[in-house]
């Protein structure tokens, strides 16, 4: 039986390993996913270990004190104490950065610290500053804002007030808290820290040991030195614990992400394996009863089928584990782009992940094997004695299982959404409705075979009209076992329904996204902040305010309370730059000590017009305020006041938020005019809001790229699941086929009608996957939709007609090969086949 199994590999080595790819494919990404979740966790311990390499003690503030810091005579106390080498603080200030544009850039300044070894960063190019007029400044961020050594760089200060320093160098940043701030880094000495700090004290210190000193005794020496009052105090070995623990969580998020998608393409690609061991089967029925005459048993039979799909997974997983480096660095490539495009690829390969390719690619091959091998065990030995049963024969019946399955899920689906709809667009509500389309896609393809019999006599319609005899052959053909048609076609259609579900939902925020945009802008123009610590000078919106062209200016303030924020701006702004949609009360009735509040956080207050708010502002003190109105509207935050009563508060002090612009009629040249203003301040940013649109679809279209890239994977496999199909199928119908070409039939309609077939599967699948897509993006849009914002369908169509173009050049392509094998078919040797 051995040498059986082997033989029948060797006749058919090309068919199975054309057929392994579709499982290579799958596994490859798998693979690539867990290499890149491997990349990502040693780069991110390379970073964290960083911040605590050299570290043996560290003493930061306990989380039950109230202190502001670490105080400079704790500090002193720390560096006093036995055994100490050296002792550093850790803090950071932010420090705007004066780019070549002149306008700031959110940076963060840290101090350089005293003890060489406790440096939480590498040089990269240079030196670190060494007087209070030089300056280091991060990799990336030299990168970023294109800066070379030698060159001087500007710092902006409290006053807006700009300090020049010397670029001498460059360095990488570990995992730090800092490091996780984002914005730009750079080094000062401690003195010129000072400047910048605002008297903020450090966060943490941490300890390197003199030689001899363990660890345990270092944090007791401390401990004895400093006291407990408030700090908290650990070893070096705790320290790198405690930050290697944020790192699964934080690499382990991302990968989940992508092996839901690796998962899809398995799925996918294990439909396209069981389609093709179920057309393998069918086309060695004669061959299979001849074994069972000869004297095999059911089980060798079964073995034998089993022992070609062990074999298929094995190419599959050697071939989708050198894939899965390719998907890997690709995927690293890509996130690195989105992060300016610096960072290192690193391919590490894990035994585990060797271990998962084998085993994923084996045990997936193997399961879709299964149900067609217990098939092949039921052909009877005295099938041999007849010519070979064109698989067409088998009868599309629907099974008591299968209408009670496909019942079943379509109930758990309708159920799901609805509950899911009844929520108020909470992000349970999406899962919920997620989970109840992903069961209604189940029960569709569940009934599959149903379903295939319609949909191809309404697509097979115009190509019967129009090609004539080919295309009923092909229609025919397409039509001729609805099993085999659902399963081929399934797969097509679980990529194209995930992918224009995504891009209905995309497209769908981004509309409402810029409806967003034109409710919160109706200004032409809003000057904000390049820096979120540092308000707009008071002076420049009376600057803005003189400009001829300027109609109306309206500066806005923020109010941080407790637990809440609070929109401030004048009274006149209220109506034209400032229109959100009222409730209950009226915004004639904002003055001085009232609030209007948005809607959702009145009902959450429980407050209603003519209730009273006490707000506690963050800098301290409380204020009563008295509810005038209730509104909807973003622009709202929780509430809104008039500038007069957000300036008692300590945070709303001086300067605005922002400044809204409205123009003349007729003014062309107000853009100008208005930069001419704030070009002087390096803090104003001018945009607008087609500016803001732009942007929002430039980070959408990333995103959206992104999806279809992964999930085009799962599209590629079940394309080529379509010709694998067409070309086992033109195996099967050799004769078929010649007998057509005897009666007939030519080479060009031949291939024609494969063509056609081809094409019409596509279809299937394509179309029903738009259907169900675009059902769906209107039950996630629905689902998410609160009483705030409310996400209305927008489909796509352009992007959803170039997926159906896309599907059917991808079937003629598919067919290609097929039509040309079976036209090149001898019409004698066709009929004379057995």
């Amino acid at each position: 039986m051995l040498r059986t199994i082997i033989a029948g590999l060797r006749a058919r080595t090309a068919r199975l390993v054309l057929s392994s790819i579709a499982i290579a494919l799958g596994v490859a990404f798998v693979t690539g996913t867990l290499v890149l979740g491997d990349a990502m966790n040693a780069s991110l311990r390379d970073e964290f270990a960083r911040s605590a390499r050299n570290v043996d003690a560290a003493v930061t503030l306990s989380g039950t004190t109230d202190a502001r810091g670490i105080t400079p005579q704790q500090l002193d106390a720390i560096r006093r104490a036995p055994g100490v080498a050296g002792a550093d603080p850790r803090n950071s200030a932010p420090v705007p950065l004066i780019a070549a544009n002149g306008k700031a850039r959110q940076a963060y300044a840290t101090p350089l610290a005293t003890t060489p070894e406790l440096r939480e960063y590498d040089l990269d190019q240079g030196r670190y500053p060494d007087a209070d007029d030089e300056i280091a400044v991060d990799a990336r961020t030299a990168e970023s804002a294109k800066l070379t050594l030698g060159q001087s760089v500007e710092l902006l200060g409290e006053d807006e007030s700009r300090r020049s320093y010397t670029l001498v160098g460059t360095y990488t940043q570990g995992g730090s808290e800092i490091a996780m701030m984002g914005g730009d880094h750079l080094v000062l000495t401690p003195t010129a820290f000072t400047g910048f700090s605002r008297d903020e004290l450090p966060y943490e210190v941490v300890v390197a040991a003199a030689p001899g000193v363990s660890q345990q005794q270092l944090v007791d020496d401390v401990r004895a030195a400093v006291g407990e009052d408030g700090l908290s105090f650990r070893t070096g070995e705790e320290m790198t614990r405690a930050q290697l623990a944020q790192i699964s969580s934080q690499a382990g998020e991302f990968t989940t992400v992508l092996l839901a998608f690796a998962l899809i393409a398995l799925v996918v690609a294990s439909m396209v394996i069981y389609n093709t061991f179920t057309i393998l089967i069918a086309q060695r029925t004669r061959e299979l009863a001849l074994m069972r005459c000869v004297g095999a048993s059911r089980g060798q039979v079964f073995r034998g089928v089993l022992a070609e799909a062990v074999v298929m997974g094995l190419v599959a997983s050697v071939i989708g584990l050198l894939g899965g480096l390719g998907v890997s660095a690709l995927l690293q490539k890509v996130i690195n782009s989105f992060n300016g495009g610096s960072g290192e690829v690193l391919l590490p390969v894990a035994g585990t992940t060797v271990l998962a390719a084998f085993a994923v690619g084996t045990v997936v091959t193997v399961l879709a094997a299964v149900l067609p091998a217990r098939r092949a065990t039921r052909v009877a030995p005295v099938a041999a004695l007849r010519s070979q049963l064109d698989s067409g024969e088998e009868v599309a019946r629907t099974g008591v299982l299968r209408v009670l399955t496909a019942v079943l899920l379509t109930a758990v689906g309708v159920g799901a959404i609805a509950y899911g709809l009844s929520l108020n667009g909470d992000e349970v509500a999406a899962y919920i409705s997620g989970a109840g389309t992903m069961a209604l896609l189940g029960a569709v393809l569940v009934l599959g075979p149903l379903l295939v019999g319609p949909v191809n006599r309404v697509l097979g319609a115009l190509p019967r009209a129009l090609l004539g005899v080919p295309a009923k052959l092909a229609s025919a053909n397409a039509g001729r076992n609805p099993k085999r048609t659902a399963a081929t076609t399934a797969a097509l259609m679980i990529g194209v329904t995930i992918v224009s579900l995504v891009t209905v939902v995309a497209n769908s925020a981004r509309e409402t996204a810029n409806a967003q945009v034109d409710e919160r802008m109706p200004a032409d123009y809003t000057v904000t902040s390049s820096v979120w610590d540092r308000p707009l000078p008071e002076e420049l919106a009376d600057q803005l305010a003189a400009v001829p062209q300027v109609a109306e200016v309206a500066p806005t303030t923020t109010v941080y309370a407790d637990r809440a924020y609070f929109t401030g701006i004048g009274r006149e702004a209220l109506g034209s730059l400032f229109r959100p949609v009222v409730v209950s009360g009226s915004l004639d009735d904002l003055v001085d000590g009232t609030v209007a509040l948005r809607q959702e956080y009145a009902e959450e207050q429980g407050l209603a017009v003519g209730s009273t708010l006490v707000v506690e502002g963050m800098g301290g003190g409380e204020q009563s305020l008295r509810v005038v109105a209730v509104a909807t509207g973003n622009r709202l935050a929780d509430g809104v006041m008039t500038l007069e009563t957000s300036r008692r508060f300590e945070r709303t002090a001086e300067g605005y938020e922002s400044i809204m612009i409205k123009l003349r009629d007729g003014a062309s040249d107000g853009r100008a005019a208005i930069e001419a203003i704030t070009d002087a301040s390096p803090l104003a940013v001018l945009d607008s809001a087609a500016e803001t649109k732009e942007q929002l679809s430039e980070q959408l279209d990333q995103v959206l790229a992104f999806i279809w890239a992964l999930i085009g994977l799962a599209v590629v496999i079940a394309l080529f699941g379509i010709a694998n199909t067409l070309t086992l199928s033109v195996l099967e119908r050799t004769r078929e086929s010649a007998l057509l070409r005897a009666l007939g039939l030519t080479k060009g309609q031949l291939r024609l009608m494969l063509v056609v077939e081809s094409i019409l599967m596509a279809l299937m699948g394509a179309v029903i996957g738009l259907a169900l897509g675009v059902g769906f993006g209107w039950v996630i849009n629905r689902s998410v939709s609160s009483d705030d914002v409310s996400i209305d369908l927008v489909v796509p169509f352009g992007q959803l007609g170039v997926m159906l173009l896309a599907a059917v050049v991808a079937a003629v392509l598919a067919a290609a090969l097929p039509a040309r094998r079976a036209a090149r078919t001898s019409v004698i040797a066709g009929i004379a086949e057995a």
